[in-house]
């Protein structure tokens, strides 16, 4: 089908008119697919298109009909740490112009795109039972596992069961102390941290998919850019009194341009330190500190892989509640005209 569409890159760094109409369309796509998760801000936006949160490469592009009118757009982002055969796609349609052929032409783009960066296989992430899913479905991509993503109100019930689950916590956590911060990892903590990352190695995955590695610089990169465009991090973790070494962390952050809403990000615990109930006893500490340091927060968002049985356990206890599924799907570039 010739629908006369212009694909155009461009610099999402200095073309805020164009970045800020890719924005109007994956707002109005996050509102149709997935109506009960938060719609991010265009500050997270931007962090996302210019540098995302681990710094690869991406480009950006935009289509437009014969009239002039931006119709779609997508983000291609080029792993080049791990996953280097890899190329990921966030690929969106307007609403109003779907099934008029113009995700199909940018999908072609963004095969060719992906296939001169030299990778042969193309990942784009859709909620199910949406339209994104249906179309990726219908070329030929294959879907991974199921991420599950659950919503947790905070409230007065939440408040009071929290006393006992932490009493529960802490008596199997002998032998360590929380710690907590606000901002920017601590220097002296920045290792440790690193370190608990890497422990996500061995959480459930797609085949053939590398966990991300995480180093001080890395984390340091993404911390400046999330601060940068209004984020607010904040940490508690488990110290091993022993050693002195931090072996348990969750985070949660918080961004002003969307009220009302926290997101938890890594929750992790170093293997040698597991059975101890660390991942509660410091998720706990958090939703009781919370208040201290943003009282407004109602609702937290968290996702988790569908065979991670026992975080789900953790966010289950807590109060955790699905609101969307979404997954993977995969477009092998070696088989695909």
């Amino acid at each position: 089908m010739d629908t006369g569409v212009r694909i155009e890159s461009f610099d999402p760094k200095a073309d805020q008119e164009r970045l800020h109409r890719c924005y109007e369309i994956w707002t109005a796509t996050r509102r149709l697919d997935a109506p009960d998760l938060p719609r991010r801000s265009f500050a997270t936006f931007t962090v996302r298109w210019t540098h995302g949160w681990g710094g690869d490469p991406r480009q950006a592009w935009i289509a437009s009909d014969d009239a002039g009118e931006p119709v779609g757009c997508y983000l291609l982002t080029l792993p080049e740490r791990e996953n280097v055969t890899m190329a990921i796609c966030a690929l969106t349609v307007t609403p109003a112009r779907r099934r008029a052929g113009f995700g199909t032409e940018l999908l072609a783009h963004c095969v060719q795109q992906a296939r001169l960066a030299g990778r042969i296989r193309l990942v784009a992430e859709a909620t199910d039972g949406s339209a994104g899913a249906a179309f990726a479905a219908a070329v030929g991509a294959t879907s991974g596992m199921t991420e599950l993503l659950r919503v947790l109100k905070v409230d007065s019930g939440l408040r009071s069961k929290l006393p006992s689950l932490r009493a529960e916590a802490e008596s199997h956590a002998a032998g360590y102390t929380l710690l907590s911060w606000l901002g920017a990892c601590p220097e002296d903590r920045i290792d440790d941290v690193a370190r608990i990352s890497g422990a996500m190695a061995d959480a459930p995955r797609d085949e053939g998919t590398d966990p991300e590695l995480w180093d001080a610089d890395r984390i340091r990169a993404a911390e400046t850019a999330g601060i940068a465009n209004g984020w607010r991090y904040h940490a508690v973790a488990a110290q091993h009194d022993a050693t002195g070494e931090l072996a348990a962390l969750t985070q949660l952050g918080t961004d002003p341009g969307v009220p009302g809403w926290g997101f938890q990000s890594l929750t992790a615990v170093l293997p040698a330190h597991r059975g101890h109930r660390l991942g509660l006893l410091t998720k706990v500490a958090m939703l009781q500190w919370l208040p201290e340091f943003d009282s407004d927060v109602s609702r937290i968002l968290t996702g988790n892989a569908g065979p991670n049985d026992h975080m789900i356990a953790i966010n289950e206890q807590l109060g955790f509640e699905v609101c969307s599924e979404e997954r993977n799907w995969e477009l092998d570039l070696t088989a695909t005209p």
